[in-house]
């Protein structure tokens, strides 16, 4: 038996909003979208370097308030890149803790976000 990589899902209230950060924002790329019918909520796919995340208009699917622990090299690359862009609703910095470094962002829904930078 072999377990694959999980897939967080996390709910979102507005597709634009939601565009906004994860693409825009924080870089990721749609790899599908889907809707039962026009007009009904969308679920997604959104993915950057080996994350990927399922964003979620439906109800039930998930908590709002949640949080990921990414796991990442080069947190200082990632601060520059997010620092240069024109996004009004977040400017996060580099926290160093006890058992490494942490960039966190919050979504537009309350969903954070921790980009961590081990310690070796």
């Amino acid at each position: 038996m072999q377990l694959s990589p999980a897939i967080p899902i996390l709910r979102i209230f507005s597709v634009d909003k939601a565009r906004e950060f994860y693409l825009d924002f924080l870089g990721f790329t749609v790899d599908w979208e889907h809707r039962f019918e026009e007009g009904f909520p969308l679920y997604m796919q959104v993915r950057r370097s080996g994350l990927t995340l399922h964003l979620s208009e439906h109800y039930g699917d998930a908590t709002p308030g949640s949080t990921v622990f990414v796991p990442m090299q080069d947190i200082d690359a990632l601060h520059r890149e997010l620092s240069a862009r024109d996004y009004a609703y977040a400017r996060p910095g580099v926290e160093t803790l006890g058992w490494g470094r942490q960039l966190q962002v919050a979504d537009p829904f309350g969903n954070r976000l921790r980009f961590c930078e081990l310690s070796e």
